[in-house]
């Protein structure tokens, strides 16, 4: 386990400085944020000094270099809009987007499971088929026109959930959420649901498609042979079987979420990293674009990381060592 542990962090310590070279060129080399920062009507001599400040008159291979300098120190610059660090401001709004990604996941799962299941086990009744033809909807709507139409409907016609904002926030135990409080909860509750519609569409054909090819087995026929009652077969052999799949599909939709966030949390102007990095796009502010993609290639290295550990947990037959050819 230990070997394992350390081969892949690793392996993700070369991701995170391959993807921090295509970061950087892909930011770096596109466009000018001098246009956007300074005034149509200065001169050019103040468009000069904003780019030897911002450092942008340097060779591009310079630039390169600083910038892998400042990012082992954890400087990745200063934000042009907000002159703060801009490591610093992502993280600040990190706390929201994790909050929303956790209650739409939350969500997504508590009901995807049990229909998942359901149709997996009843695959030819009539409610099975209705609810499989309402996720292929929930999968193919697109998330922004979904979150207007919960917008128009539960808040602008029915008036009970507030249509944007984050809400009240209370500390508790040293952290700060909106979750500790009764509007708090309020309001994330229509962005969370807007977010997880898809995951939980999603899940629900996964977990089908899974329970359907386990009840095939032989070792459930043999389980019904036996006599076993059909709550032990489905919770003990179905259910437990279905983890490893549900353990995959969760941790790389988690990593989605916060990544493609950003739509959601727009709509419902919830002041997450996705509100703060269309924000940025909009002005160009390079520091903070660099910031929030390394931070999000950092999470999704982490979720995987956690992931593939928990396959050894759920199902021993994984080896996370590094002998696979083993019995």
């Amino acid at each position: 386990m230990t070997t394992y542990i350390i081969r892949r962090l690793l392996q993700s310590a070369v991701v995170v400085a391959v993807l921090s070279a295509l970061v950087f060129l892909g930011v770096y080399v596109i466009g000018n944020p001098v246009d956007v920062l300074v005034s149509t009507e200065a001169d050019q001599e103040e468009f000069d000094r904003m780019v030897r400040i911002l450092g942008l008159d340097r060779p591009l291979w310079e630039q390169f270099l600083v910038f892998l300098g400042n990012l082992v120190q954890g400087d990745l610059g200063r934000s042009f809009a907000f002159s703060e660090p801009a490591l610093k401001l992502v993280l600040q709004r990190m706390p929201a987007t994790l909050e929303l990604v956790l209650v739409a996941m939350v969500m997504a799962l508590a009901a995807a499971i049990p229909l998942g299941m359901y149709t997996g086990l009843n695959p030819h009744t009539k409610t099975a088929r209705f609810i499989m033809g309402t996720s292929i909807i929930g999968v193919s709507i697109p998330n922004f026109w979904q979150g207007l139409m919960l917008i128009f409907v539960l808040a602008v016609s029915l008036t009970l959930l507030p249509s944007g904002g984050r809400g009240e926030v209370d500390t508790v135990l040293g952290i700060t959420s909106s979750l500790w409080t009764l509007d708090g909860w309020r309001h994330v509750l229509l962005p969370a649901a807007n977010l997880a519609l898809f995951q939980c569409a999603l899940v629900i054909r996964l977990m089908r498609a899974n329970v359907r090819e386990i009840v095939m087995l032989d070792y459930i026929k043999f389980a019904r042979a036996k006599g076993l009652s059909r709550r032990r077969i489905v919770y003990v052999h179905i259910f437990k079987n279905t983890l490893v799949v549900l353990i995959t599909v969760v941790g790389l939709q988690l990593g989605g979420l916060i990544a493609y966030s950003v739509v959601t949390e727009t709509v419902f102007s919830w002041p997450g990293m996705g509100k703060l990095i269309i924000d940025s796009v909009y002005i160009l502010d390079r520091p903070v674009i660099v910031a929030y993609l390394i931070v999000i290639v950092l999470l999704f290295i982490t979720v995987n990381l956690i992931v593939d550990i928990l396959y050894s947990v759920v199902d021993p037959r994984i080896r996370l060592g590094h002998d696979r050819s083993g019995p």
